[in-house]
């Protein structure tokens, strides 16, 4: 188990924002593929706490990431899975991820209780910006697909300066960005309610 501070900002783009962004600043020409596969309750306790749970798949690796609110940011706790027990998850079994199984239990969830409701895929470029990491993802869920700089910096003040510097330069409006777990499941609601 390991834990860390996340501090980021993030801002939803058109389609012709995230083409001048990447086709205007030094991002790789070719990205990365990860997915993220989505965990909740029944009736999302995870989300009532502020709490967030995933298992992100890339290159063959996969982490268990929980995330809670911390009076700077989110407090991450990652735990590394083989593949064999990410399936177990994704097949409704939870195994081994201790340190995050303890973290929920101590929040009232059992690992029994935890359902799999489904993944989001990133294609992602990234960017080392001065004293922060610009991000540009393409995201796909659930018949969407969607658009999204992110922007992670040791501190607070250095990442809201250069994410407003950003928007101002490029002439992006500024617009509330809900994290991705969260446009997950308002898809998935919409869905079932078509």
């Amino acid at each position: 188990m390991t834990q860390e501070i996340e501090i980021e900002y993030k801002n939803m783009l058109t389609a012709d924002e995230f083409d001048q962004l990447l086709n205007t600043l030094p991002f790789p020409k070719e990205g990365q593929t990860q997915t993220n596969h989505y965990f909740e309750t029944a009736n999302f306790s995870l989300k009532e706490q502020g709490c967030a749970l995933r298992i992100r798949e890339k290159n063959g690796d996969y982490t268990m990431t929980l995330k809670e609110p911390h009076t700077t940011g989110l407090l991450e706790t990652h735990d590394h899975l083989t593949k064999q027990q990410a399936d177990s998850w994704l097949s409704g079994n939870p195994t081994n991820a201790d340190g995050i199984l303890k973290q929920i239990a101590d929040k009232g969830i059992a690992a029994a209780d935890l359902l799999y409701y489904g993944s989001l895929t990133t294609y992602r470029r990234e960017l080392v910006y001065g004293d922060v990491l610009l991000v540009l993802d393409v995201n796909t869920y659930l018949q969407t697909t969607d658009y999204e700089l992110e922007l992670e910096a040791e501190s607070e003040q250095a990442g809201l300066n250069t994410m407003q510097q950003l928007l101002d330069d490029y002439q992006i409006e500024q617009r509330n960005t809900p994290n991705k777990i969260r446009r997950f499941f308002t898809a998935a609601s919409d869905e079932q309610s078509d």
